[in-house]
């Protein structure tokens, strides 16, 4: 019974065109992947040198307010980095971005990991419509507490969506050129 599904009694031409599907589905997939990886990491710049310059600032005495300009930014709407400036406990203490006109009010769970390890690189998703690549690092002054840095992911998003749909174009076009091969085979070998 076995032996009717042993891939060595299938015809050649389907042995080829599944091996070279196999293989180009994978090769398609950790491409994907690897891009996609790439693509939201970045999305993290300039988040991590403005959090951490700040955090550092803050240690060392800097007013809170000093690194906030006049007005804030609807996060929903702007593309634009913001930041915002937490206590220890979670409290807002200053803030360049609201979220329906409101100070956005940051998971209190990523504030306890930050303050044992210093740092975190997160996807904030405050709202359905609003997703968000942030930094959150932790200081100690006076008062001690956390900067988070973000920025809108939709952007990347998008580019994370074309990449999905080149990989599946180029997936449509493995599978015709490997059957197109196959075919070349099954012919050869009558």
């Amino acid at each position: 019974m076995f032996k009717l599904f042993s891939f060595q009694n299938w015809p050649f031409s389907l042995r080829v065109f599944i091996s070279l599907a196999l293989f180009g589905t994978l090769g398609i997939m950790f491409i994907y992947v690897a891009v996609q990886q790439m693509v939201r990491s970045g999305a993290n710049e300039p988040q991590i040198q403005i959090a951490e310059d700040i955090a550092r600032a803050l240690e060392k005495g800097a007013p809170i307010q000093s690194f906030f300009p006049p007005g804030v930014t609807e996060i929903s709407e702007s593309l634009a980095p913001f930041l915002l400036v937490y206590s220890e406990e979670g409290n807002a203490l200053a803030f360049s971005a609201v979220l329906d006109k409101n100070p956005p009010t940051f998971p209190k769970g990523v504030f306890q990991y930050v303050k044992q390890h210093g740092e975190d690189r997160v996807t904030w998703q405050p709202r359905q419509d609003v997703r968000i690549a942030a930094v959150v690092t932790h200081f100690v002054g006076v008062p001690s507490g956390f900067v988070v840095a973000g920025r809108s992911l939709r952007e990347a998003e998008r580019r994370v969506e074309r990449l999905g749909a080149m990989s599946f174009m180029a997936w449509i076009a493995l599978l015709i050129i490997s059957g197109f091969f196959s075919f070349l085979f099954f012919r050869r070998s009558k």
